[in-house]
């Protein structure tokens, strides 16, 4: 084992790294969602040293690798989910699909129920068929932000919709015969090909334009670069952990302090970010204050010390210019 070289994608691992970083190997692992953000980490992260499979929406994909396989899928639709996960046979289950516009659930609440919760139910069956390890992506919205820094045996109080149907699948999960792992994070940003919108991407672009940028002062969390997250979950998965974990980065700071930090980190004028309330916004649904999070059961359990926002940031700028630098390259 102490000679093997994996590689994938220009990512070359050494046997001790795998062992260092608590990398799995060997493993079927399925990434559902695995064109958002969160899903293309896990496949860059995991796939030099196991068999992924990818489940998305897309006709094709963009991903691959010599243990790769991609299926055209809508986990909504329960038998065709089912049939393929026997199929493939994986033996750990990610997922990172969610409909995670907060103000659309809230508007849209049949949609996101089905894509947030049912689709979760249609996981479990799936998992209990093989005995695959369930691991569901959940969020900092499963609290009210009241009582920060929250640990994963906190009270629950989701004030929307986005937050009530997270809490949901996590419900679903926890009284499910399945093994298990619930994974709550937040302010989820980082740097891949053709995603949506994060808050660090949408800061950027707007630095790039003329004006003021009117961002919030009264909501605090802890913002969470996405390979960290991907590293956290690859720890679960090694160490074969099950419950709940919180995995963010390791700074509270508020949407204002850190729209500014983004606005250094890129050599513009902080002074461009203009403060307001909340209140100012008219938002469909409401949102936690303070949801940050505390960290010590990751760093007990996972031996994880997730970045901190300066950290973070530098990061994040120093992946965008490598992929911009890359042919056929872009990232929103």
């Amino acid at each position: 084992m102490d000679s093997a070289v994996f590689t994938c994608e220009g990512v070359t691992m050494y046997a001790e790294d795998v062992l260092q970083r608590f990398l799995p190997y060997g493993e079927r692992i399925l990434i559902t969602g695995c064109h958002g953000l969160l899903g293309q980490k896990l496949h860059r992260l995991l796939s030099p040293t196991n068999t992924v499979i990818g489940f998305d929406i897309s006709p094709e994909t963009m991903l691959s690798g010599p243990s790769f396989e991609y299926r055209l899928l809508d986990i909504t639709k329960r038998n065709e989910l089912i049939d393929a996960v026997i199929e493939t046979a994986p033996r750990f289950i990610i997922n990172t699909a969610a409909m995670t516009a907060v103000d659309r659930c809230e508007n849209e609440r049949d949609h996101c129920w089905r894509v947030n919760v049912l689709a979760v139910e249609n996981l479990i069956r799936a998992a209990q068929k093989i005995k695959a390890h369930l691991i569901h992506i959940s969020s900092d919205y499963v609290f009210d932000g009241t009582c920060p820094p929250y640990k994963e045996t906190d009270v629950t109080k989701p004030l929307g919709f986005y937050g009530k149907s997270k809490l949901a699948s996590e419900n679903a999960i926890r009284g499910a015969d399945v093994v298990h792992t619930i994974v709550r994070t937040q302010v989820l940003y980082g740097v891949a090909r053709n995603i949506r919108l994060n808050f660090v991407n949408f800061i950027v672009g707007r630095l790039q334009e003329q004006g003021s940028i009117p961002i919030v002062t009264d909501q605090i969390g802890t913002p969470t670069l996405a390979d960290d997250l991907a590293t956290g979950i690859a720890r679960i998965v090694q160490l074969q952990r099950q419950g709940i974990y919180h995995i963010s980065g390791s700074e509270s700071i508020s949407r204002y302090d850190f729209a500014r930090k983004i606005a250094v980190t890129f050599d513009e004028d902080p002074d461009r970010i203009e403060p307001i309330k909340t209140k100012d916004l008219n938002q469909a649904s409401p949102r936690p204050a303070d949801s940050s999070f505390s960290l010590d059961k990751i760093k007990v359990e996972l031996l994880f010390y997730p970045r901190d926002v300066d950290r973070g940031l530098d990061e994040y700028k120093a992946q965008l210019r490598q992929l911009q630098e890359a042919p056929g390259g872009k990232s929103r």
